[in-house]
């Protein structure tokens, strides 16, 4: 059995996905859910769901990311995790910190990879008249947004889409791809999917 930690910043309704994905025949389960935000809305239903929690607060740390990091490394190695799944989390790692998980942090994008990088995802895919926009599940590595891809889902861009519907529809598919992909991972299959 795969133990799983998950990183987030905000509400975590990706994080909520995974965790309500992990029980069952599943490969794996939570040991944690960490945040770089005390208040994060997704500390309260992860512990809801008896899920241990741990808060960072990136703040005190400003212009010292190796300290920070050094801090939120406390709570995800006492957790023991075999893979690290950022959901929504919003700090960009340095690369000590991702080679120490090299190969086992996951994390989700609202792009179709290697599209959209960065911040404004579904803005830039509106502006760039794509006919369809999605989400990418990819392995983390030192560069931002890259790393190998283990699946993506690809939705429609609609007449009228502004950013906000367009990201409204690619979440729904975030909950049904991170899910289905940590699955295939925690058992060892690294084979991207494709979702419909």
């Amino acid at each position: 059995m795969k133990r799983v930690a998950v990183l987030i910043s905000g509400g975590g309704s990706n994080m909520l996905a995974l965790l309500r994905s992990m029980e069952g025949a599943h490969p794996a389960r939570p040991v944690l859910v960490a945040s770089n935000d005390p208040a994060a809305a997704g500390l309260k239903r992860a512990a809801e769901l008896g899920v241990p929690v741990a808060a960072v607060d990136h703040r005190p740390f400003r212009g010292d990311r190796a300290a920070f990091e050094a801090a939120l490394l406390e709570p995800i190695l006492a957790a023991e995790p075999d893979i690290l799944c950022l959901a929504g989390f919003m700090r960009v790692l340095t690369p000590a910190f991702v080679a120490r998980f090299e190969g086992r942090m996951l994390n989700i994008h609202p792009s179709l990879l290697p599209k959209y990088q960065g911040l404004h995802t579904h803005q830039r895919a509106l502006e760039a008249g794509d006919a369809e926009a999605g989400c990418t599940v990819h392995e983390v590595t030192a560069a931002l947004d890259d790393g190998p891809i283990l699946g993506q889902a690809r939705v429609p861009i609609l007449p009228g889409d502004k950013a906000e519907t367009l990201a409204a529809r690619v979440l729904t598919r975030e909950h049904a791809l991170y899910p289905a992909v940590l699955r295939r991972f925690a058992a060892g299959d690294r084979t991207p999917l494709l979702l419909d």
